[in-house]
């Protein structure tokens, strides 16, 4: 018997020519760097050099975290990855009473253009790449980063980064959103139009399937629903009067990076075959640009266990070579103890070295796409994908992304796959080594590097002294002329939203003036 992927498919024992009976390769693959983009988007992929290594970082205090950066930097890390706490996901300011117990703990704090100063002090931004996993207040961070590199006397079009901008997965499957989905499809047009003129080189959203994964998606899922959201926000664009050729090359993608290798190689091959031709077709991009599904990928933290940790090792190696092997733009390795807590300064070095071993001590670099017209790996590419481009006519058949959001139908399907998994677990069909099987009797000590609590009081200190020094009268003025531009349709907000910040108004300040004007979002149970 057959055993099933993970998105129900059979992997039959054995693979030979039969499998591919009625597969062209000249359709199916062409070569490296071209349409369908299915064996990689660049001709030469990692024999020039390797991936970005990226480290996803971000604690307490920015004081903190800029220590993490440098000894990030220092061992090797030239991109940059930055996590963010709760309260600035959410748009509130660190002194809100809703922002209790949150500061600092999953992320960095950061409430003011002050923050961002701290975060970014002795980095040179002309020669990092920083991604930024920040959503819904996505433009303001953008601004303040472009802020602060300018008092570093960098211009605009020298910054290189992503900002993850993607809030349809939000309302899908992660929960930190602030407005209703059509203003904050609107911000996304305003953001794409403003990094155009601004900072050119700017990744303007990084369209996430990671998030959906860790909720439980499938690999046919994940790529289906984060695929139907990267058509919406592309509707979205040319509605607002783009041309796609001047947006979509900017546009980049987030995929998790699961143990089951096979599958996932399957899925970024099938991912970028299936955008390629959405594109040309139904947009009809003619800029190769336009056509590439570039992403960064993350390997799995859903998968890693507080249960014998250092065995995350070993998990973490093998997703990231799948990544690798599924041809990657950039890459971050979680950190074998984050099942626990925020990864300590060792074990965010040994995720980083990870990388470099694959990179530099194996010979996966040595060729583009080994694995092409693999017999295994052609079908299983095959079969993801009719999956996925079932699941992506599911959603079109609702109305398009929003509409199949509204009626709950992606996230119930991820629910779904959810329970499916967890039921497997207790049963012990699905192993995980040290949990349901091989466990241990006794717990090894550990000792988990925790978040000071009075990194809260810290921050509304320094809230009450930006706002006893700052103009009062300009910031008020400035969000005055924010709220004005949020209510009607021509202007583009991102530029008042600039100088409100310039003025040292806080974050929490800027979404609150968003928020009279366009509301917040309240999701509707219909389950």
């Amino acid at each position: 018997m057959a055993r099933l992927s993970e998105s129900g498919q059979p992997i039959e024992p054995v693979y030979g020519p039969d499998a591919l009976r009625e597969w062209e390769a000249s359709e199916k693959l062409g070569e490296p760097g071209s349409y369908p983009y299915t064996r990689g988007v660049y001709p030469s992929m990692y024999t020039g050099r390797p991936w970005t290594m990226r480290q996803y970082a971000g604690f307490g205090t920015a004081a903190e975290s800029n220590e993490r950066y440098k000894q990030l930097i220092e061992n090797g890390t030239m991109g940059l990855s930055v996590a963010f706490d709760l309260p600035t996901q959410m748009g509130h300011d660190s002194d809100a009473k809703i922002s209790g117990g949150e500061v600092g703990k999953v992320g960095v704090a950061i409430d003011s253009i002050d923050d961002m100063r701290v975060l970014f002090g002795g980095i040179p931004l002309d020669k990092v790449s920083t991604s930024m996993t920040i959503n819904a207040p996505a433009a303001l961070l953008l601004l303040l980063y472009q802020l602060v590199a300018e008092e570093q006397g960098i211009e605009p079009t020298q910054l290189t980064g992503t900002i993850q901008n993607d809030v349809l997965k939000e309302y899908i499957a992660r929960g930190t959103y602030i407005f209703p989905p059509k203003p904050s499809l609107r911000l996304i047009a305003d953001i794409f139009k403003y990094c155009r003129t601004e900072i050119p080189k700017w990744n303007t959203i990084s369209i996430s399937g990671y998030h959906m994964a860790e909720a439980g998606a499938t690999p046919a899922q994940e790529i289906a629903f984060t695929l139907a959201d990267g058509i919406e926000y592309v509707r979205t664009a040319v509605a607002a009067g783009m041309d796609v050729d001047d947006f979509a090359p900017r546009l980049s993608f987030f995929f998790v990076a699961r143990t089951t290798v096979l599958e996932e190689v399957a899925k970024f091959r099938a991912a970028r075959r299936i955008w390629a031709k959405v594109m040309r077709e139904e947009f009809g991009a003619t800029n190769p640009k336009s056509l590439m599904l570039r992403f960064h990928t993350q390997t799995a933290g859903v998968q890693l266990t507080a249960q014998q940790p250092e065995v995350n090792l070993a998990r973490v190696t093998i997703q990231a070579l799948g990544a690798i092997l599924g041809g990657t733009q950039s890459l971050h390795t979680n950190s074998y103890d984050e099942a626990i807590a925020l990864p300590t300064d060792k074990s965010a070095r040994l995720a980083l070295r990870t990388q470099q071993v694959l990179a530099y001590e194996t010979d996966v670099t040595a060729t583009v796409d080994p694995f092409a017209g693999s017999y295994v790996m052609e079908s299983m590419t095959d079969n993801v994908e009719a999956a996925a481009v079932d699941l992506m006519r599911q959603v079109e058949d609702r109305g398009g992304a929003v509409a199949a959001i509204e009626q709950g139908f992606q996230k119930g399907e991820i629910e779904r796959s959810a329970y499916a998994i967890a039921q497997e677990t207790d049963s012990g069909e699905r192993v995980v080594v040290g949990v349901n099987r091989y466990q241990m009797a006794e717990k090894e000590p550990y000792e988990p590097l925790t978040v000071d609590p009075a990194i809260e009081q810290q921050q509304a200190d320094r809230l009450a002294r930006l706002r006893a020094e700052r103009d009062g009268a300009a910031v008020e003025a400035a969000l005055a002329d924010l709220k004005k531009a949020a209510a009607g349709d021509e202007a583009n907000v991102l530029y008042p939203m600039r100088e409100a910040l310039r003025a040292r108004a806080t974050v929490g300040e800027v979404c609150d003036a968003l928020r009279e004007v366009w509301g917040a979002y309240v999701p509707t149970d219909v389950f």
